[in-house]
């Protein structure tokens, strides 16, 4: 029988998510060796959870012997983001009811941002955004929102793999220039895409801090309409629905 943890989980279960959890954290890449040293688990012990989620199809490894996610979590990942999207459906619809314009929940996935739920404007001329891209963090409203809550160096590490190719002629390609963003984000906690994403399109996200994975919402319009003084007055009801997000995913996870 598995050891039982002194949370009065299942010592084993508890172990294997751990190693899931950092392989996310290292971006989805990871050797057994650092494994073993982050998570504080023997060589032997991480080997032999590994090699179950492996077979189960939760993990694979790659031609340079590091350790990424399998298939196996994908199933998995879009039934969860299904859930969380339709969680987060009437939050989503009050702020478009109050600003008029889209509104969109992301999702850190990996290095990239995932759109996983919408509701849309009601103006003909409206953003849209189709549930399941997946776009760069460095240049979207909901990606630097959710760079804005990791440290400068988790930034780096994560636009060093992406890159930081220019959308258009207003999206920010320097690291350092978005580290400095990224600082501005955490002082007024919000963050604007002022058309680095698209041309004529401006974004006002905010991250969901709290909740059980790393999300972020945002209000989506045309340049015209959503104007900077627009953008100040969305902000605070972004960040109330993201207060009440955080207590419905956790009443939902039966953390209240």
């Amino acid at each position: 029988m598995a050891a039982s943890s002194r949370s009065g989980g299942v010592q084993s279960l508890e172990r294997a998510l751990d190693l899931l959890e950092l392989i996310a954290d290292e971006g989805g890449s990871v050797g057994v060796s650092q494994l073993a040293v982050r998570s504080g688990l023997s060589l032997p012990t991480v080997h032999r959870l590994l090699q179950t989620m492996v077979s189960r199809g939760y993990v694979r490894q790659d031609q340079n012997r590091r350790y990424t996610f399998g298939p196996g979590l994908i199933r998995l990942g879009e039934s969860a983001s299904r859930m969380l999207g339709s969680w987060a459906m009437p939050r989503l619809s009050r702020l478009v009811e109050e600003t008029g314009e889209t509104a969109n929940m992301a999702i850190f996935e990996g290095d990239a941002v995932v759109y996983v739920a919408q509701s849309p404007s009601r103006h003909w001329v409206r953003m849209f955004t189709e549930v399941g891209r997946r776009v760069l963090p460095h240049c979207t409203g909901v990606g630097k929102a959710l760079l804005s809550t990791l440290e400068d160096d988790k930034v780096r590490q994560i636009v060093g793999r992406t890159g930081m190719p220019a959308q258009t002629e207003h999206t920010i390609t320097s690291p350092d220039a978005l580290v400095a963003e990224i600082h501005r984000i955490r002082a007024v906690g919000f963050a604007v895409d002022h058309g680095e994403q698209e041309q004529g399109v401006r974004c006002v996200a905010v991250p969901v801090r709290g909740a059980p994975v790393s999300l972020a919402i945002s209000v989506s319009g045309p340049s015209g309409r959503l104007t900077t003084e627009r953008v100040l007055e969305i902000a605070p009801a972004l960040l109330q629905e993201a207060t009440g997000l955080v207590t419905d995913l956790l009443t939902v996870n039966g953390a209240r």
